[in-house]
């Protein structure tokens, strides 16, 4: 059968990369085209190189999500134009593809208008890492009825919810647990890390600032002021601290900040092996949090905005009185397992303050390991990604036989 996938940033590239590792598992001769990143893009390439045949006509990348990527309010209106243009192209490229289902991974800015345009136009549409009508945006459900023929939910907290909303779904767990286990970083050895990136054994500090440039901006330069301040300290004069660079951005996004900081080290495309060789993290909410929790590296999370934004956020988050936390390790565990700092709390020295306590109070570091097992334990077992593609192959077939 041929699947169209859209994934719209570094999360939606990872999840749809192991969604397709399942699709080619469960049906051999799948054809997919896909709009993604470099993780999606390996995965379609190992398929058809150990396959020895040739790629099927019209498969494969259409375009890489970092040119893309955006977020808050500004930041759309600021790039509406090159928007526009990419949801023109995606609807025909669709209308002439002719998939059997168009797959949508999260990103429901630009996937929520090609779901209205897929249905209407008569595909089978899917909706995997569905859009958080939980926290925001609850009018969205009703759309999420009308043009979704199912839901693939990723959070057990989501169960409870879709079901009062009456909207079709499927959960069968978690598909970071099978990305997180089934990495490189989990079984390589520490000196095998230190060597890939010419690391001398010394203590680290992660530093993972978001994956969009706005939230670069905003982070960095905080985590490095408080790399400053602890490089001060005798304790943490020989800590190294670890910047990972995300995949859609590039070294310029970090150096300039960086500047001559020689404790201070860039890695781009590591994340998970600099949390599982760090003390502790400084984590822009996101993914990453959640990643943290799984590899087991004591965290907090850092989160701040637009002024705009956080205005709008604000008047949302009064509205739905339910939702108690930002990070999805916490609304997991349905308690703060570990901090957060957001916006005006979002300082250097409660950072400070942080990171201290998670590298030199034992108590308070095991009681946040215990935590993670409790959120790792409901996020389910392992396979959550080959059961999803089955679930979809099904739904597809049932289509047919219909």
């Amino acid at each position: 059968m041929k699947y169209y996938i859209i994934a719209g940033e570094a999360s939606g590239d990872l999840h749809g990369s192991n969604l397709m590792r399942g699709l080619y598992e469960e049906d051999p001769a799948a054809e997919i085209r896909f709009w993604g990143g470099g993780m999606m893009n390996g995965v379609y390439r190992s398929h058809n190189s150990a396959d020895g045949l040739p790629e099927a006509e019209g498969c494969g990348l259409v375009k890489d999500y970092g040119e893309g990527a955006v977020m808050g309010v500004a930041d759309v209106l600021a790039k509406a134009g090159r928007l526009l243009g990419n949801l023109r192209f995606c609807k025909e490229d669709i209308l002439s593809w002719k998939p059997d289902a168009v797959i949508l991974i999260d990103y429901p800015g630009f996937n929520m208008k090609i779901a209205k345009f897929a249905h209407k136009a008569g595909f089978k549409v899917f909706y995997y890492i569905a859009p958080k009508t939980w926290a925001s945006r609850e009018g969205r459900n009703r759309k999420l009825r009308q043009w979704v023929d199912r839901l693939f939910i990723v959070f057990p907290f989501e169960i409870p919810y879709f079901e009062s909303k009456a909207i079709p779904f499927t959960y069968v767990g978690n598909p970071l647990i099978d990305a997180i286990d089934g990495s490189r970083a989990m079984s390589e050895s520490r000196e095998d890390f230190l060597n890939r990136h010419s690391l001398a054994d010394r203590p680290f500090i992660a530093l993972l600032a978001g994956s969009r440039k706005s939230e670069v901006r905003r982070t960095l330069s905080k985590q490095l002021e408080m790399a400053d301040r602890l490089h001060e300290t005798a304790r943490y004069r020989e800590h190294i601290f670890l910047v990972a660079g995300a995949p859609s951005r590039s070294e310029s996004d970090y150096l300039d900040e960086i500047g001559k900081r020689d404790y201070v080290r860039l890695i781009f495309d590591d994340s998970y092996g600099i949390l599982r060789n760090s003390e502790s993290a400084v984590i822009n909410s996101g993914t990453a949090s959640l990643e943290a929790a799984l590899i087991g590296t004591p965290q907090v999370v850092v989160w701040s905005t637009s002024g705009f934004n956080a205005f709008i956020g604000k008047y949302i988050l009064r509205v739905l009185d339910h939702i108690r936390f930002i990070s999805l390790g916490n609304l997991i565990a349905d308690r703060l397992v570990f901090p957060e700092l957001i916006q005006d709390d979002f300082t250097v020295e409660n950072i400070c303050a942080e990171t201290r306590a998670l590298n030199e109070h034992a108590e308070y570091r095991e009681a946040m390991l215990r935590g993670y097992d409790e959120i790792r334990s409901a996020l389910g077992g392992a396979g959550a990604s080959r059961k999803v593609a089955k679930a979809m192959i099904d739904c597809c077939s049932e289509g047919r036989q219909a």
